[in-house]
């Protein structure tokens, strides 16, 4: 468990860093973490507050200079396990963003990873009280950039759940079209027809029948079925999912 006096401290010698880097017209090279959860039905992501003063109670994204001898992707998962606790997700690199006067200390570009994960499933493991989820679509001015940072990250997530299955690792092994819908409903922030989405994911035999049924719900019990991973993998599909319909 990371100690707060110790993200402190690093945030104090950021803040040195990026006075020297100014001072010596260098431009500065850091990370930007987007995490999105998925949790009890909503899209969030996991946000801190600024803790620059021209920023004051302003969320923004999970985000550190990197070191002198770290490449990119090491630098991406140290931040996230600094900020977090987190070492077991997995993060794609998405957009870089360099525009002159992002930040206000020094000229600093950005790159950008994001992840997907199930909030559930990942506990936090620090003791920063200003860490928290929020829902993606009540969010609206941030600290920085992030708030441009983020609309084009949860673009790239819409896109993405729709060529890649990756939805499915949010959900329990065994699970109902209801919630399968529930989620896409979530992240692509869209009512889908619910006919029409059975009709769909059922035409890519992708989803196999347990032989189960859902117990201790309120509503109207629903089968529950599974992800075969090894149909999906065998079948061409330049697009995964769509919402045309």
């Amino acid at each position: 468990m990371i100690a707060e006096s110790a993200i402190t401290s690093r945030r104090k010698n950021i803040k040195t860093i990026l006075k020297q880097l100014e001072s010596d017209g260098i431009i500065g090279i850091s990370v930007d973490c987007v995490i999105f959860g998925f949790d009890e039905n909503e899209l969030k992501v996991l946000l801190i507050k600024s803790d620059l003063k021209r920023f004051e109670d302003k969320w923004s994204l999970l985000g550190d200079l990197i070191n002198n001898h770290e490449d990119l992707d090491h630098a991406a998962y140290r931040i996230l396990k600094e900020r977090t606790g987190l070492d077991d997700v997995y993060l794609e690199q998405v957009k870089t963003f360099g525009e002159v006067g992002r930040h206000p200390a020094a000229r600093v570009v950005t790159v950008t990873y994001c992840s997907l994960i199930n909030i559930q499933h990942h506990q936090l493991k620090i003791l920063d009280n200003e860490l928290h989820w929020h829902r993606v679509t009540t969010l609206n001015e941030m600290a920085f950039d992030h708030k441009k940072i983020l609309d084009i990250c949860y673009e790239w997530l819409q896109k993405r759940i729709q060529e890649h299955p990756l939805g499915f690792s949010l959900l329990p092994k065994k699970f109902s079209l209801r919630e399968l819908q529930n989620l896409y409903e979530a992240i692509l922030d869209v009512k889908l027809d619910r006919r029409n989405f059975r009709k769909k994911f059922f035409s890519m035999d992708v989803l196999e029948d347990t032989g189960e049924m859902e117990t201790d719900v309120p509503h109207r019990p629903g089968k529950l079925y599974r992800f075969n991973y090894e149909k999906y993998q065998k079948k061409e599909r330049k697009t995964w999912f769509g919402i045309d319909f």
